[in-house]
């Protein structure tokens, strides 16, 4: 709770939640303001009230965030300024890890390296509750079964996520992930392009994506709209103002598309029902 930059999750502690500074991610201001300059100079800086943190933890993908992606040269400088201030890079690959992006990791395709990697999710393959944390080993301090979970221990999820990583001995459901990413790219621009009044913006990348309205309200009236018709969908952003996709990665082409159809129908709806409301 204490690195969320959800207000509301924040509120749910009931207490004050220290020990955690927020920085802005890729594309956070307006203009070309350089984020990863903009922390180098208030970490670096002594008269900026801001200590030496121990460590950056980043999502590549903010999921819950408005599916806020960072690029491949963002991560890079990311990973570089760890390194070069002596702070750890841990990556939250909780929701757009295994395999979400494409590759296993979320980060593969920027070539970093971080210290530690939060897990879960997916993880399991069958949607059975389980996380793990991958350390560096020489950074590993825990002594056996300390580092305990509501999440750890359970031997059906054990049994689930080992089958699970057999679909990654091949680089088969990668590129399958990457040629479903596509269908759901073009889909999305598209909708974009044939539905100006949306006001929208194309967010995220690999199977988790969707579309930033600027008229409020409209994503939650999307994913209304898409749930009245069989598909479930969900808002995303801090003001709920992403509509999100975020399939199974093994969906058969066929489903898929059929979602873009009921998608479509809940986006000329939801359009309708704000126009007569406007009115």
């Amino acid at each position: 709770l204490a690195v969320t930059g959800n207000a509301m999750k924040r509120s749910g502690a009931g207490v004050d939640l220290t020990l955690g500074l927020y920085m802005p991610f890729e594309g956070y201001f307006e203009g070309d303001t350089d984020t990863i300059e903009y922390m180098e100079r208030m970490i670096s800086d002594d008269g900026s009230g801001v200590d030496l943190p121990a460590a950056i933890i980043v999502e590549t993908i903010q999921a819950e965030g408005g599916v806020n992606a960072a690029s491949v040269e963002w991560l890079k400088r990311l990973e570089s300024l760890c390194r070069r201030l002596d702070m750890l890079l841990i990556v939250d690959d909780i929701q757009v890890g295994c395999g979400r992006t494409g590759p296993y990791f979320s980060f593969e395709e920027a070539g970093i390296k971080p210290d530690i990697i939060c897990l879960s999710k997916s993880l399991s393959g069958y949607g059975l509750p389980m996380a793990l944390t991958l350390i560096r080993p020489d950074l590993d301090q825990w002594e056996p079964g300390e580092h305990n979970g509501t999440f750890r221990g359970n031997n059906l999820a054990f049994v689930t996520a080992a089958e699970a990583l057999t679909y990654w001995e091949t680089d088969a459901l990668t590129k399958e992930v990457k040629h479903k990413a596509a269908l759901v790219t073009e889909f999305l621009e598209e909708m974009i392009r044939k539905y100006p009044r949306m006001q929208g913006k194309h967010k995220g990348r690999g199977l988790i994506q969707g579309i930033e309205s600027q008229v409020e309200g409209l994503a939650g009236a999307v994913c209304r709209q898409a749930f009245q018709r069989g598909l479930i969908m969900e808002t995303a952003g801090p003001n709920s103002q992403v509509f999100k996709l975020l399939p199974s990665l093994t969906i058969p082409e066929e489903a898929l598309k059929r979602g873009f159809s009921i998608i479509e129908e809940s986006i000329q709806a939801a359009l309708q029902g704000e126009l007569a409301v406007a009115v």
